[in-house]
């Protein structure tokens, strides 16, 4: 085996090293692409189908079963693209988007959404007005936004306190944020199935919640019941922020990377 190991080493050339490092680039993408979405535990089930025909295939001869694969195989390649469809719409749609591509030079700079939304909150806060704001980040939200109300408008405390204001028709619902401009108000988002251990937690924290689930987003939560302003991101509720800290918390929540779901907080 070392031999061989060797062997193989010693075959190497440039062109087979950029080879071999492209089509690691490619993977790579793939699961950054999939990470923490649904198409995790499918590619899962796929790795593992393959592997039980490999394994059976080495170690007996099951010419019935060979024939069911043969004729099932070109079935299952044609539905992937069926099943990855969020997936590869997401892949296309982030490779349009050439800013994605500076976001990395751009966090040195203040966040004009996190300085408008700060003293928002702190109002929605006091009047007890809900509210559910929802940052985009690596994982495309368009199918959500395609629900509300487009405005593609600059953000402003004001303009957020008139959104969750309880006499307007965009109150009921979230706003989506993307690249640094209200992208739609009175968006509908996908609840959670998850249970909530406190009562007071409505259908705003299982809507946060469940956003957070499908995707990398970033979301706040101002109660009604209470007031109490929460965080949502990777299938966590994190309760009770202080308001007048929002902007450095919202700041560590963007800014870092996205890690295993853990339970609700």
């Amino acid at each position: 085996m070392v031999e061989k190991t060797l062997e193989y080493i010693s075959q190497l050339n440039m062109i087979s090293v950029v080879d071999i490092l492209l089509v690691t680039a490619v993977i790579y993408s793939v699961l950054i692409l999939i990470r923490g979405t649904r198409a995790v535990q499918v590619l899962r089930g796929f790795i593992g189908l393959a592997l039980i025909i490999a394994l059976l295939s080495s170690i007996i001869a099951l010419p019935a079963f060979s024939w069911l694969v043969g004729i099932t195989l070109p079935t299952l390649l044609l539905a992937i693209p069926v099943i990855f469809q969020p997936e590869l719409r997401r892949a296309l749609e982030q490779l349009g988007r050439t800013g994605n591509y500076l976001r990395f030079f751009r966090r040195s700079q203040e966040n004009k959404t996190i300085v408008a939304l700060k003293p928002a909150c702190l109002r929605l806060s006091q009047r007890r007005h809900g509210a559910l704001i929802v940052f985009e980040r690596d994982t495309g939200l368009q199918e959500y936004i395609d629900t509300g109300i487009q405005l593609n408008a600059d953000p402003s405390p004001e303009l957020f306190l008139t959104i969750f204001n309880k006499t307007t028709e965009l109150h009921d619902g979230a706003v989506i944020i993307r690249n640094d401009k209200i992208a739609a108000a009175a968006c509908v988002m996908p609840l959670s199935t998850s249970s909530l251990s406190d009562r007071q937690m409505g259908l705003r924290h299982r809507a946060a919640l469940g956003i957070s689930e499908v995707s990398d987003a970033v979301t706040v939560i101002v109660s009604e019941e209470t007031g109490h302003v929460s965080i949502a991101h990777n299938g966590r509720i994190i309760r009770r922020q202080d308001p007048a800290r929002l902007d450095s918390i919202l700041n560590a929540f963007l800014h870092r990377q996205p890690k295993g779901k853990g339970g609700s907080a």
